[in-house]
């Protein structure tokens, strides 16, 4: 039981200090800082009390508000309604004093018990609790297939409220950093009102933010800097063997334990489990199942992802980008719709995501995480890769490994078909042009910056570049005015562009936001529309590798990570 509570409490640090916190970060700062009372001083509690009621919150949301969401036959999504409403109304409250008395009409006949007070502070941490959505982790998908299968016991309850816990502390830090600004900055004590309107207008934002999945937009920003903490929690055997709680092995998934995860090279692992306890299919023709008996002769991507899942929402443009490339020549991909959390099994929210997403390929509902079970999984995202006879021959957990992943699938789909003429490869792969033959990945991120050959400091912030006269080979300089981030760059003003000396067949740059991009090559012109999240956008394809130049013309509003080469 120790050992449970312990590996509980370090998922729950971990997650408290990724990039999952950031959307709910600006409101628990301010709700250290906001005065509580409307006259006196900064209220001691309430740092305490906003803590306290997102971990009770969050751990019964997690546990039990499925099924008793389902016992009496209400949305799974309510109690995440309630909340942003809840958010909304302490906000205007806030802001507004005689809304705020309003709102203490309920609580009168209790003595101290108002909405902007102390107490209030339980409130909006109860309201914050069932927003909350932290990053996917093996301590998480331990508690949440408990909850989704029923399985909830004395070992469940402990690493739920441990993992609870551990997120909290860095959020109670900076929820006190909050209240000890406002009590030691003149400017805050002297400034109350408008401080209280500002936690009032970053509580409505972060409402209607919640609403249209801004704050996702800025975790796909912000590179994943826990990691390598989270890998080395998930890889850990004495860990792996403390969650895995339900007891998962049966005669269909015992040889899963076969393949290493995100080993290099395919290998042998049983017959690939049924995809099984499916409550509805997207994206197949009049909604009708999928079974993996009837796809012997194709290779199969399974991938068992949710919708609100940072992590999965980084993996899934690889996996449209495959299945865009390599359905005609026998590849097949089935996401594996496993939510997280309640509101993740309301099917118009999994389509709304599929959509955004850019997913066309089938889709299972899994609710129960039935098809979870039968895989033994613990991880959001996870690909099994199943080969033409139905054999699982290759497993990766969490993001990363695209390259490998691509390898195996053109592997497995040269071995289902020799005679097949496959199109070449998106991710810059292991299985490419021989070693040198063409120009390597690059990276346009300060922090992976690689054949940069400008003459000025490529560093992080805005700065002012000019190309060269001479450009060597297999190098790239920026013109114009740009905004350097540690994994993108934008243009900070009209007139921006980047100049590419390459050497390969195909050249392909990874983009995000809205708008059109303008690639010059011997003094010709192509638009290309750019639009969503970072994908991946062709932008020569010629019939055999050779040295060329472009330059791209990137407007304000888009974002450049990288260009690839094939």
């Amino acid at each position: 039981m120790l050992q449970l509570a312990l590996i509980g409490l370090l998922g729950g640090l971990i997650t408290g200090i990724s990039p999952c916190i950031l959307p709910v970060l600006p409101v628990i700062f301010l709700s250290g800082g906001v005065q509580g009372a409307r006259k006196g001083t900064v209220t001691s509690w309430r740092p305490y009390l906003v803590i306290l009621g997102l971990v009770i919150s969050f751990s019964t949301f997690t546990l039990v508000g499925s099924f008793l969401l389902t016992l009496v036959n209400l949305p799974q999504d309510l109690l995440r309604w309630i909340g942003l409403v809840v958010l909304v109304l302490i906000g205007c409250g806030l802001i507004f004093d005689r809304f705020q008395h309003i709102l203490e009409k309920p609580f009168s006949w209790i003595p101290q018990r108002k909405v902007g007070t102390e107490n209030g502070g339980l409130v909006l941490g109860l309201a914050l609790g069932v927003v909350y959505v932290p990053c996917a982790g093996p301590v998480l998908a331990a508690i949440a297939v408990a909850g989704a299968t029923g399985q909830v016991g004395v070992e469940t309850i402990v690493l739920t409220l441990t993992f609870a816990l551990g997120a909290a502390v860095p959020l109670l830090v900076f929820a006190l950093a909050g209240r000890r600004v406002a009590e030691r900055v003149k400017a805050f004590r002297k400034n109350q009102r408008k401080i209280r309107i500002a936690g009032g207008v970053m509580m409505i934002a972060l409402a209607i933010g919640l609403v249209f999945n801004l704050p996702q937009l800025l975790q796909k920003l912000v590179p994943d800097y826990t990691s390598t903490l989270q890998e080395q929690v998930q890889d850990n055997e004495a860990v792996k063997k403390a969650l895995d709680l339900g007891g998962l092995v049966n005669d269909q998934n015992r040889e899963l334990d076969k393949c290493s995860n995100g080993s290099t090279d395919l290998e042998s692992c049983g017959t690939a489990p049924d995809i099984k306890g499916i409550q509805e299919w997207l994206n197949t023709p009049g909604g009708q199942a999928v079974n993996l008996k009837d796809l012997k002769g194709k290779v199969v991507l399974v991938d068992f992802w949710a919708y609100s899942c940072i992590n999965c929402q980084r993996s899934v443009p690889h996996l449209t980008d495959w299945y865009s490339k390599y359905k005609d020549s026998g590849l097949e991909i089935i996401g594996i719709h496993s939510p997280e959390y309640a509101f993740e099994k309301e099917t118009r929210n999994v389509m709304s995501g599929a959509q955004d997403l850019g997913i066309t390929y089938p889709v299972a509902i899994d609710n129960t995480l039935s098809t979870w079970t039968n895989y033994r999984n613990r991880y959001w995202p996870a690909h099994y890769l199943i080969d033409s006879e139905g054999t699982v021959r290759h497993i990766k957990f969490g993001e990363g490994g695209y390259q490998t992943t691509e390898k195996l699938i053109r592997e497995l789909l040269q071995e289902a078909n020799p005679s097949a003429a496959l199109p070449a490869p998106i991710e810059a792969s292991d299985d490419g042009p021989v070693a040198g033959a063409t120009t390597p990945e690059t990276y346009l991120g300060t922090t992976k910056k690689v054949n940069y050959a400008g003459r000025e400091p490529y560093k992080a912030g805005v700065g002012l570049y000019s190309t060269l006269a001479n450009q060597p080979g297999d190098s790239f300089s920026l013109k114009g005015s740009w905004d350097l981030g540690t994994q993108s760059i934008t243009p900070a003003s009209a007139g921006s562009s980047i100049a590419l000396n390459y050497h390969a067949k195909q050249v392909y740059i990874v983009v995000s936001g809205e708008g059109m991009i303008d690639v010059v090559r011997d003094g010709k012109t192509t638009a290309v529309a750019v639009s969503g999240t970072p994908t991946l956008y062709q932008i020569v394809d010629d019939s055999g590798i050779h040295e060329g130049k472009l330059e791209v013309k990137i407007p304000q509003g888009i974002q450049a990570y990288s260009f690839t080469f094939g």
